[in-house]
């Protein structure tokens, strides 16, 4: 089975499950363009993000990153810095971040970056790319968690709120829920990937997104 599509119920239970790792197999590959058949209102805020940006901008760009995903670390430390800068900062655009799990580690990353709510999301979501290299640099589950805990300490949490949010199924089964919703419609398949007005797009450089957003907005 496709592990981008699997129910939500069952991916929290194999996320959870004791001894469970998925072999990381993400990677970038060039910059193409597909045609997505989604609704339209999932190119739109949704409860659970926490957009960027101009939310009347006339271009909305959506990304698909996994938090343990090397490459997509790399693109939020270097080209969304650039994106950030010239076009989200400008209020160019409107800039929505999703999250992709292939792997518990992944999920609890993503409850740790939401435990503070969207005040304190994206700079844990800086924090943790940052740091990926260190958290995620281990396969003993137990040290995994204790490393994002100090990251949650380091962004001023205590551990019984970090510990809270990592327990928090419901929440878990509401993310992974979302997920596939939007992975499934928007037809994710390796990250990072983007959707910009409802259009599909892998990896690329900053020359490349910067001219596909001109372009979008003098059309």
């Amino acid at each position: 089975m496709n592990r981008f599509l699997l129910p939500a119920i069952a991916l929290v239970a194999a996320l959870g499950a004791a001894g469970w790792w998925f072999t990381n197999q993400q990677g970038d590959t060039p910059a193409t363009v597909a045609t997505v058949t989604a609704d339209g209102a999932l190119h739109t805020p949704q409860p659970l993000d926490f957009p960027l940006g101009n939310l009347d901008a006339p271009v909305t760009v959506i990304e698909y990153s996994s938090l343990t995903c090397p490459h997509c670390a790399t693109f939020n430390q270097g080209v969304f810095r650039q994106i950030e800068e010239e076009f989200i900062d400008t209020g160019r655009i409107l800039y929505i971040k999703r999250e992709v799990y292939f792997d518990r580690p992944g999920l609890w990353a993503s409850m740790v970056a939401r435990c503070g709510g969207g005040e304190r999301y994206h700079g844990m979501l800086d924090l943790i790319y940052q740091t990926q290299d260190h958290w995620a640099g281990t396969n003993d589950p137990a040290e995994i968690a204790n490393r994002l805990r100090r990251l949650g300490r380091q962004a001023g949490m205590s551990d019984e709120q970090v510990n809270a949010c990592l327990e928090d199924g419901e929440k878990a089964l509401e993310l992974t829920e979302f997920y596939q919703i939007n992975a499934e419609a928007d037809n994710i398949r390796s990250t990072p990937s983007f959707v910009i007005n409802g259009t599909l797009y892998s990896n690329m450089s900053f020359a490349d997104f910067s001219r596909i957003l001109n372009e979008k907005l003098e059309s």
